[in-house]
């Protein structure tokens, strides 16, 4: 079974409609199945003293205008979701509030509703998400397996949970991939997968070999751009695809048999008395 891909762009776009069509490009060359954004209403998501704070970013000198600078309007959603649609992409979208959910399920047909793992212990927020009757795909960072266990719980249409360490990048030591084996334990109906935020490939192939069904990472054009999520995004992703289709194919069914590429060895190798009756 071929493990589900997602290139995650995220704000890596930088409000550039020509950076995110270059990233769902590669996305799409690369191999992936899916490419996945997010919306916030920033008035909502964050305090106005917050937005009001100075913050020097490429939109200006406050934490608002970096906010503003970062969002696309619907109509740009809607060029993008048609754009990867046309390379055969699915079309993610991680909302952060419940007014972001209505005005995608409104204006933009998505493939599924991606939880990131803020919004995970937020009960109105999931509950919201099953008015939409959608897929949803669940992440587990920061979370208590008390806390994942009730987002689980409460979601009525979860199709994969994935484990995930939400600090950015994940220093190795905490990406913690054996957690995927605890997630497929206790929740045999749902699909198990792993979102990335280390900042190399072992982590994606390694979820692949403990039976990750699911993968999630950053991509990026140019990991030292600016942005709070480029540090730990992937920038060859496209060598990272193949060592997951590779290690795909590496896990074979657990069988064990004798190859016909091996025989002729065996034939030079063993003699008469190399056989056990």
């Amino acid at each position: 079974m071929k493990t589900y891909v997602i290139a995650e762009i995220g704000i890596n776009h930088n409000g550039d409609m020509k950076l995110a069509k270059e990233l769902i490009d590669g996305a799409s060359e690369s191999g992936c199945n899916a490419v996945k954004f997010q919306k916030r209403t920033i008035e909502i998501v964050y305090t106005k003293d917050d937005l009001d704070r100075p913050r020097e970013s490429p939109w200006g000198a406050t934490n608002r205008q970096q906010k503003q600078g970062l969002e696309f309007s619907v109509e740009q959603y809607k060029e993008l979701l048609a754009y990867s649609k046309s390379l055969g992409l699915d079309f993610i979208v991680s909302c952060w509030d419940l007014l972001s959910i209505a005005v995608v399920e409104e204006h933009l047909d998505v493939d599924y509703h991606k939880v990131a793992s803020a919004l995970t212990t937020n009960k109105e927020f999931l509950q919201s998400l099953n008015a939409t009757g959608r897929p949803v795909i669940l992440s587990t960072g920061m979370c208590t397996q008390e806390e994942i266990d009730a987002a689980i719980n409460t979601l009525d249409n979860c199709e994969y949970v994935l484990a995930c360490t939400s600090t950015y990048p994940t220093v190795p030591n905490q990406v913690n991939l054996k957690h995927i084996e605890t997630l497929k334990k206790d929740n045999p109906g749902i699909k198990v997968g792993f979102s990335n935020h280390y900042n190399g490939h072992d982590a994606c192939i390694g979820a692949v070999a403990l039976g990750a069904e699911c993968i999630e990472f950053h991509i990026t054009k140019d990991r030292t751009m600016y942005g709070s999520d480029q540090a730990a995004s992937i920038e060859n992703y496209e060598s990272l695809l193949i060592g997951i289709r590779n290690m795909e194919d590496m896990l074979g069914d657990g069988t064990k048999m004798v190859y016909e590429t091996e025989k002729p060895i065996a034939k030079k190798l063993r003699s008469v008395n190399n056989i056990l009756d």
